[in-house]
């Protein structure tokens, strides 16, 4: 667990640097939300790390980028919107379908926004929906969560890998898409 909590924190840095390096990408206030790396002992009886950076949950409004270490089984990259977050990105997660998908991103299609596993229950690969399928699994949910699974074979690459999942969310939540004009 301490590994996983030092390849967070390096994790983190990397992430704020770039956050730094590109002041446009992200609203000033998402940009500057501070950090924060989590232990918790028993998410489907196994203990795991949270970082959440950049982190805003307020009762109704969430933007969240959360990379999960769970203790046997995997890291992942997932990127968390509600309210007026959600709002403001769903065009441009609509356009970034294809990104996602040859990236081998998932889709949420749970109703349970804190469920975090990659069971058919929670998660669909993007790659087996079509753009319209994508849309209509978004569209009237009142959150989207986007992830992608590293496993835990991969840890010597793994801070590169979910660093590149980070810049692949930012620069699509920053893209000018048509109809995502929107600032994020």
């Amino acid at each position: 667990m301490q590994k996983g909590k030092w390849l967070l924190e390096d994790l983190q840095e990397q992430m704020a640097g770039y956050l730094r390096s590109h002041p446009a990408i992200l609203q000033k206030d998402i940009q500057y939300g501070t950090a924060k790396i989590s232990r918790g002992e028993n998410y489907n009886g196994l203990p795991y790390l949270v970082l959440d950076y950049p982190r805003i949950f307020q009762k109704e409004h969430i933007f969240a980028i959360r990379t999960m270490f769970w203790w046997g089984n995997y890291f992942s990259s997932t990127l968390h919107l509600g309210g007026h977050y959600r709002d403001l990105a769903e065009m441009k997660i609509f356009y970034g379908w294809e990104l996602l998908k040859n990236d081998s991103f998932y889709l949420c299609t749970n109703d349970d926004a804190w469920e975090h596993h990659f069971e058919s229950t929670n998660y669909i690969p993007v790659s087996e929906l079509s753009n319209m399928e994508f849309k209509k699994n978004i569209a009237g949910k009142s959150f989207i969560k986007i992830a992608k699974k590293v496993e835990l074979q991969h840890w010597n690459d793994a801070a590169k890998m979910l660093f590149g999942s980070f810049t692949l969310l930012t620069g699509i939540l920053t893209a000018n898409f048509p109809g995502g004009e929107k600032a994020l």
